[in-house]
């Protein structure tokens, strides 16, 4: 039988808070501790941009079966203001009177809003502000978000999103979903850009830093959200806690993936421009 009080509710959360909030990803991510004390090389700051860049582009094959699997108009629409603002189309705020932009640059582009009505940019895809991240670096088009230049373990995230986030299974995805935002709010995006500032003034003062502030500014206001969603999800038709807590758990372990295997490549000396050259490309 459906359970609907809110108290039922209320107990679910807290179980759900707590496998994400004390998942090791979210509390002890080596990588990212690492990468905040601002010691990182530019190889390394390379390797980064170039796995970091393979997942964002793939993500957009996760998006998209999340948007042909939802489980209702309410989530299609949701799934679909994430798919089309990460290919550029920039958010309109809903607010009376609020100041909207037509600038590509993602210091300027609002972080709330809705894509109903918004204006579609090349330049303001989330891929392309990588790029522009990518070229003080010396990377291009062809060295940024091609499968070929994951690692086994990027790539292993990017099929976990794919399998799990995008689940045809709807608690499964609502979990996952669950599991993403939180990890996404816990702060690893003020990790990675105290090290990429300090690279940045030792290094490379051309180095654009919008994308992660961007994204940053975005996670803060999502955290806000998950109430909501969660509710929704809970009080809909089929709903099942032991699957959203699994799909939860899951890709938990798929975010850890990836951040575990850029903690190997870092302690072994990998980078990315390594791999290439290992490879012949």
């Amino acid at each position: 039988m459906a359970i609907t009080t809110d108290r039922d509710l209320d107990a679910f959360r807290a179980r759900a808070e707590h496998l994400v909030g004390h998942h090791r990803v979210v509390t002890d991510n080596a990588y990212t501790r690492w990468f905040a004390q601002g010691e990182a090389t530019a190889d390394e700051v390379r390797h980064l941009a170039v796995q970091f860049s393979v997942f964002s582009h793939l993500f957009l094959e996760a998006q998209l079966h999340k948007v042909l699997n939802a489980g209702t108009l309410e989530a299609y629409r949701a799934g679909k203001e994430i798919l089309l603002n990460e290919l550029g189309v920039v958010f309109r705020p809903q607010r009376a009177g609020a100041p909207g932009s037509d600038d590509i640059d993602p210091d300027l582009v609002s972080t709330e809003g809705t894509v109903d009505g918004g204006r579609f940019r090349f330049g303001a895809a989330h891929f392309e502000w990588l790029l522009r991240f990518g070229e003080p670096l010396g990377l291009g088009f062809d060295q940024l978000g091609k499968r070929r230049h994951g690692t086994p373990s990027t790539l292993f995230f990017c099929d976990e999103l794919v399998r799990v986030y995008g689940s045809e299974d709807p608690s499964v995805a609502e979990g996952a979903s669950f599991a993403v935002e939180h990890w996404a709010a816990a702060g690893f995006w003020k990790e990675l850009i105290a090290g990429l500032r300090a690279f940045k003034e030792r290094e490379c003062p051309e180095l654009p830093l919008a994308f992660w502030a961007w994204h940053d500014k975005v996670e803060d206001q999502h955290a806000a959200h998950t109430d909501d969603e969660l509710a929704a999800a809970f009080s809909s038709p089929g709903f099942d806690q032991e699957r959203f807590l699994a799909g939860a758990a899951e890709m938990l372990d798929g975010v850890a993936a990836f951040w575990d295997g850029l903690e190997r490549d870092r302690r072994a000396g990998i980078t990315s421009v390594a791999r290439a050259e290992g490879s012949g490309r």
